[in-house]
């Protein structure tokens, strides 16, 4: 077997995730980095392909330049698949582009600008024979995999309610704002219509959905832009109605002060309830009022056989972040290769995020800014494009 050859576009230097995503694609030695156009600017892009050493050849000005030359050098050598790490305005013309030159992509989230691109998006995906996967990298903890577990197991009994929060304090003053990282985020040309929601917010969306089994039917939205000149969110607190009847609340912050990525997820039933924070991702709560609470540490026992491939380490090494991350490039690269012998590999089978995911995320911002500019209470969460009052 050979490595998986995939292409880069955005990452380059003084980008955070793109070395995030670099680590996270290496873990478990079955990816390699062939190509990449880093940044839009061309002695940017070339300074940073030669430092990751890669030849001159392969680092490209720009990423219609990369789909383009990658297209025609033999099968053996060209990209197999892109990562997508870019500005959220740049997803969909660089996702198109891929997938109309016959290349898989693996994208951040949130997938597009807005809901109209991520339908188009799911037309030119069917349209073509290429994958496509999306970064919900929270899904990819082994804990997580387990709570999953739990509920469909019917350990929980019915779910009755869902509290997930997501904060953190890195935006909190003015003074917070003059980064690369956060003055994209704020505009609105690159962001799209929110900064919170669309930052983190789909994130804790996602992982409750993905966690539970359940789905969104209806929300109530109350989102801020705390400090003074924001155009965009910052902070954020969701009602949701879920598709069982049961009640949910969302909570995201990036003016939190002092909080880190305080990303943590509580499921109750009628029977128990489970809870997990990103913390401390190595331990999962398992509580009753019948039964002693019961600590479920990863690497500790039998679990479910997702939750046990998605460990590395024995019990007592920690696994975090970058192994969930991993965990989700790990399994991308296992669909691209079912792909390529013909075999199932839809996104389900393999626990990679997909369109699906990407068009309820897409859906998800824009029904939390339409239902916080409404007089009504309880908006019905809709996949339709919706018209955003401007700001």
């Amino acid at each position: 077997m050979k490595k998986t050859r995939m292409g880069m576009v955005g990452g380059g230097e003084g980008a955070f995730i793109g070395a995030v995503h670099r680590i996270a694609a290496f873990i478990d030695g079955d990816i390699e980095l062939v190509c990449g156009a880093f940044s839009s600017d061309k002695t940017r892009s070339l300074r940073s392909g030669l430092s990751l050493y890669l030849p001159e050849s392969r680092c490209y000005a720009s990423y219609e330049e990369m789909f383009k030359t990658e297209a025609l050098l033999p099968k053996e050598q060209r990209m197999e698949f892109v990562v997508i790490v870019t500005p959220n305005h740049l997803h969909f013309p660089v996702a198109k582009s891929a997938i109309e030159h016959g290349f898989h992509v693996l994208s951040d989230k949130p997938a597009t600008l807005n809901l109209s691109q991520a339908l188009t998006l799911k037309a030119i995906i069917e349209q073509h024979s290429c994958l496509y996967g999306l970064t919900h990298t929270y899904n990819g903890y082994p804990l997580i995999k387990q709570a999953k577990h739990l509920i469909a197991q019917g350990e929980l009994g019915n779910i009755v309610k869902i509290v997930v929060e997501y904060s953190q304090g890195w935006l909190a003053s003015q003074d917070d704002e003059h980064s690369k990282q956060a003055s994209w985020r704020l505009n609105p040309e690159q962001s799209g219509i929110s900064c919170c929601m669309a930052d983190i917010g789909v994130h804790a969306a996602n992982l409750a959905e993905y966690v539970s089994g359940l789905q969104i039917t209806d929300l109530c939205a109350d989102l801020t832009s705390t400090v003074a000149g924001r155009v965009l969110d910052d902070d954020g607190t969701v009602m949701l109605k879920l598709s069982n009847g049961a009640k949910g609340v969302l909570l995201a912050s990036q003016i939190s002060l002092g909080d880190e990525n305080n990303l943590r997820l509580r499921i109750y039933g009628d029977k128990k309830s489970i809870e997990w924070s990103q913390l401390e991702p190595n331990t999962l709560w398992l509580k009753s009022n019948t039964e002693p609470t019961q600590q479920i540490r990863a690497g500790v026992g039998e679990m479910c056989q997702a939750a046990m491939q998605a460990m590395r380490t024995p019990a007592g090494h920690p696994e975090g972040y970058l192994e969930a991350f991993a965990n989700i490039y790990h399994n991308f690269v296992k669909q691209i290769r079912a792909h390529s012998k013909g075999e199932v590999s839809d996104n389900t089978t393999f626990d990679v995020p997909g369109i699906e995911e990407a068009i309820r995320g897409m859906a998800f911002i824009e029904n939390v800014v339409m239902a916080n500019q409404s007089e009504t209470k309880w908006q019905p969460f809709v996949i339709k494009p919706n018209q955003i009052e401007d700001h």
